[in-house]
């Protein structure tokens, strides 16, 4: 199988690295997005997302005319759709993004082509995808009715990348290839092998879209773990991070790092997926979302109680004049992704409820979300720690790790809810 034009449907930071890849392989690559910005950054070699390195490999890409962007789809051998699957209502999966990528891309689809979903999606969402493309098409043939002999092929192949060391992973990682045919595997697999250097394991398509859920549901239950247990720690008057590194030197114990809660558009959102397809089944996995999505609010309460502490120790202060400094706002550590981010909402909350001065530092982002523009941003670490009676610690950025510890952090009341100050 050869394919000699590849598009790429959405431009993220899966969709971009992705057609990146391709691209620097000498395959013709065109990459569809609607953002307007994202494509005209794109076609001048530049981007619009952070993750090391990739900014190399596009402009080369784009100089050397393997990569170009486009608001439009235009006819290609195979079509990977990257777009978002976020919620509406009750953490019910919306999947309006992968059906407006589906009837975008139908007018350009001819006898032979591959349609692949990358979008992390709720099981049944690829049988959905070809469903949406047969309406659109009906001069054409699908899996779902006419098998291996289909015109297009069909397959769901999940990425599993993290961010920060997306283009290693993309090439390194094994992928899970989950077809509606063998053929549709198959074809999948031919493309996939163009970059991937890792094992393309073969499965169904929805076998490949509920081991996607299931990697990150066990990652969210894990977590839950260690988020809870620095909850009873707190209550115990027992240092959490000290507890997790003695109980890790058992041989079959690996605690995972407690935190604010958890983040991103993965663990943060696809448990959700299955507890949505088999609610009365996912107890545990429902319930570890509940103490993930609780943590924020107990820091919340930390915040405030350090708050009082901090005027009952110092008098001769009022609140509004109490400055907290809100150390880092994405989900996790050296990258730039807020999506899901509980360092966010915790700022965003103490700036609705704190009377005094709230300023955040955060160097992977160089202007402030729209909900916190109101606040000041500094990018001097020594500086913010200067101004702070609070210290609110959120992510654990290389940047935080190397500069706070040197700071004076004395007198500070300080809420490291990552444990990079633990020593101090």
């Amino acid at each position: 199988m050869h394919y000699q034009t590849i598009s790429v449907v959405g431009l993220g930071y899966i969709g971009l690295p992705t057609a990146a890849v391709f691209a620097s392989r000498k395959k013709k690559v065109i990459g569809v997005d609607v953002n307007q910005l994202a494509v005209e950054t794109i076609n001048r070699g530049e981007i619009h997302i952070v993750e090391p390195d990739l900014d190399k490999v596009v402009q080369a890409a784009v100089k050397g005319g393997y990569l170009r962007a486009s608001i439009t789809p235009e006819p290609a051998d195979a079509f990977l759709i990257a777009v978002p699957t976020p919620f509406k209502g009750d953490h019910e999966p919306d999947l309006s993004y992968i059906e407006s990528a589906s009837k975008a891309i139908a007018p350009v689809l001819k006898k032979g082509d591959l349609v692949i979903l990358e979008s992390t999606s709720p099981v049944g969402a690829t049988e959905q995808m070809a469903a949406w493309l047969a309406e659109a098409r009906p001069d054409l043939t699908f899996p779902q009715t006419y098998g291996e002999a289909s015109d297009i092929r069909v397959a769901h192949c999940p990425e599993r990348v993290l961010p920060g060391h997306v283009l290693r992973e993309l090439v390194e990682n094994d992928r899970v290839i989950g077809g509606m045919t063998s053929k549709c595997s198959d074809a999948a697999v031919a493309l996939y092998k163009i970059f991937v250097e890792g094992d393309c394991v073969i499965t169904n398509a929805r076998t490949a879209e509920m081991c996607k859920l299931t990697e990150n549901s066990f990652r969210d239950v894990n977590i839950a773990f260690a988020n809870e247990l620095s909850i009873i720690c707190d209550k115990l008057g027992i240092n959490v991070w000290e507890l997790v590194a003695l109980a890790n030197r058992h041989p079959r114990v690996n605690i995972l790092q407690p935190g604010p809660g958890v983040g991103g558009h993965c663990i943060a959102v696809d448990p959700w997926f299955i507890v949505n397809k088999t609610p009365d089944a996912a107890k545990l996995i429902r319930t570890a979302r509940k103490v993930n999505d609780y943590k924020p609010n107990w820091i919340l309460e930390k915040v405030k109680l350090s708050i009082d502490e901090f005027l009952h120790d110092n008098p001769d202060k009022k609140l509004n004049n109490v400055v907290i400094a809100c150390f880092g706002l994405t989900f996790k550590a050296n990258i730039d992704d807020t999506r899901e981010s509980p360092a966010l909402a915790i700022t965003k909350k103490i700036s609705d409820f704190h009377q005094g001065h709230l300023i955040v530092v955060e160097p992977n982002i160089a202007d402030l979300p729209i909900s916190l523009s109101h606040l000041v941003k500094y990018k001097d670490i020594e500086d913010a720690v200067k101004a702070a009676d609070i210290i609110v610690v959120l992510v654990d950025h290389q940047e935080f790790k190397e500069n706070l510890k040197e700071s004076d952090l004395s007198r500070k009341k300080i809420i490291d809810t990552r444990g990079i100050l633990e020593n101090l």
